[in-house]
């Protein structure tokens, strides 16, 4: 600890870490991260149309239940982020409430399942652009995401689009938190103000979401309908994600971390409601193919509408910068304890500019790398959109899961947090006894979210046939993830063992006292 150093910085020594990164971010930008990461007109836009071509107009209640259990895990993730405000917060969660190992295989889960959240945030722009205007249908033919001219339009409008955000998670932190702050702004305003229209253009009662309409029975339907709200209610972590780039951070993350949650559950949860009940045609092809885009030109007006889809897209924009942003710090945090092959350079922080510029490198080629899969196969959206959104459920639990062991050990958790107050002087926030019951319901629900979202349905995942691979992908991707990191573990090990005593980075077998 530095005698002078600001209270945060000096909060941050004591976990053994010095401050790099530059501590610029208030509450509203903390804000900001978490809900930029979830953009509710991203995703909600992106799969609108893939929840209603499987379970209809039902596919709208799937909604309040995965927000219900995201909010038992969120609220998990607020008592940690007070514990401990550190980058890299699924893996230093996991670590400190487990063991190195296992907490090194959920943050390597979950950087892998970032970069894929990456690829298909960035993907978005297809279901949005060439509504727009046609001539952003560079690859002539179908838009559809789902048909192959769009598909492979919209791999190339992906790697156009992370090559900006990867600039910009280069160039400079201010920069990086004022784009957060601008397109959060724009975002709810657009969103309030499309919920709003769609609600005085509605065309239906509440009656219509009790169908199911084409997409089959309703318990498997729906099972598949709720894919919609999985992908977007994740990413509310990323407030904590950036604690060591945030003012007063104990106080501030947990309630960012909520609040960004909520904000983001209630306005999508409307988006889809009003856009079932504003559509011109409930059974229009259009309602699978283009969406809630479909509804808002045809309920609104081409101008309208076409105003509107302009907000979705710098959505899309600050949900790809946001996403990549939380990466390239759990990359960093991993780095730094030389965790990762190459930590020397994937950890390094540019004094100037505040940023780890080779970790966001990383993170925005390989998020292009696999936008170009769309060009082999429309299929690839769906697999690239599910299977990510699997391993982050996936990462979750393995935060969940030891945070419930901890609490069945030393019962309500204030051993570990006495003494220790925020940045005010006040308690940190805490679930008290209800930490057990919350924390068993969030495991339980992440588990099986988990395996719903990875269960090859060829319905789903291979819907032409003949791709037997797309089919098995998220199962696949996930075996292949375990086994490129029991790779990486060895080779860092190696490393590790040929450095000096001195020069090797410091290890995670004990949690520092928070």
């Amino acid at each position: 600890m530095t005698i002078g150093a600001p209270p945060d910085d000096a909060a941050l020594a004591r976990f053994g870490y010095r401050q790099e990164l530059h501590r610029t971010m208030g509450r509203y930008a903390s804000f900001a991260a978490g809900f930029s990461f979830i953009s509710v007109l991203t995703t909600v836009f992106q799969f609108f149309g893939f929840g209603y071509a499987f379970a209809g107009p039902a596919f709208t209640w799937t909604w309040p239940a995965v927000f219900a259990g995201q909010l038992l895990v969120a609220a998990c993730f607020a008592e940690l982020a007070a514990r401990y405000p550190l980058s890299g917060a699924i893996y230093q969660w996991s670590t400190r409430l487990s063991t190195p190992a296992f907490g090194w295989f959920a943050g390597w889960i979950m950087v892998i399942g970032q970069i894929l959240v990456v690829a298909a945030a960035a993907l978005a722009l297809q279901v949005v652009l060439p509504g727009i205007w046609s001539g952003f249908q560079v690859v002539g033919g179908d838009p559809a995401p789902t048909a192959p001219t769009g598909a492979a339009n919209a791999g190339l409008l992906g790697v156009l689009l992370l090559t900006l955000t990867t600039l910009v998670n280069v160039v400079d932190n201010r920069v990086l938190s004022a784009v957060n702050r601008i397109g959060v702004t724009a975002e709810i305003v657009g969103a309030v103000l499309i919920v709003v229209l769609l609600l005085t253009h509605t065309r239906h009662g509440l009656g219509v979401t009790l169908h199911t309409g084409a997409g089959g029975g309703a318990p498997g339907a729906l099972m598949v309908g709720a894919f919609a709200a999985a992908y977007v209610l994740i990413g509310f972590d990323s407030a904590g994600e950036m604690s060591e780039e945030t003012r007063s951070p104990r106080r501030t993350a947990p309630r960012t971390i909520l609040t960004a949650l909520v904000a983001a559950g209630v306005l999508g949860g409307l988006l889809v409601y009003a856009g079932v009940l504003a559509s011109p045609d409930l059974g229009s092809e259009r309602m699978t193919s283009e969406g809630l885009a479909y509804v808002l030109t045809s309920s609104l007006g081409p101008g309208i509408g076409k105003a509107l889809l302009a907000d979705v897209v710098v959505a899309v924009f600050v949900a790809t910068l946001a996403i990549q942003t939380a990466g390239t710090r759990m990359l960093f945090s991993m780095a730094r304890d030389g965790a990762l092959p190459f930590a020397h350079r994937l950890g390094r922080v540019s004094a100037r500019t505040g940023m780890p510029a080779v970790a966001a490198l990383v993170t925005g080629t390989g998020a292009a790398g696999l936008c170009l899969l769309n060009f082999l196969s429309p299929n690839a959206f769906v697999a690239i959109g599910t299977t990510c959104v699997a391993m982050v459920y996936l990462a979750y639990a393995m935060v969940t899961g030891p945070f419930l062991v901890q609490r069945l050990r030393r019962g309500h958790g204030a051993a570990e947090t006495a003494g220790v107050t925020d940045e005010r002087g006040g308690r940190l926030f805490s679930l008290g006894r209800w930490g057990v019951p919350v924390a068993a319901a969030a495991l339980v629900y992440g588990l099986a979210m988990t395996v719903d979202l990875a269960w090859p349905r060829p319905a789903v995942y291979d819907p032409s046939g003949g791709h037997w691979y797309f089919q098995w992908f998220t199962v696949l991707f996930l075996g292949a993830t375990l086994l490129a990191g029991a790779a990486c573990r060895r080779l860092r090990h190696r490393g590790r063992a040929g450095l000096p005593a001195a020069e090797r980075a410091p290890s995670l077998t004990q949690a520092p006292t928070p």
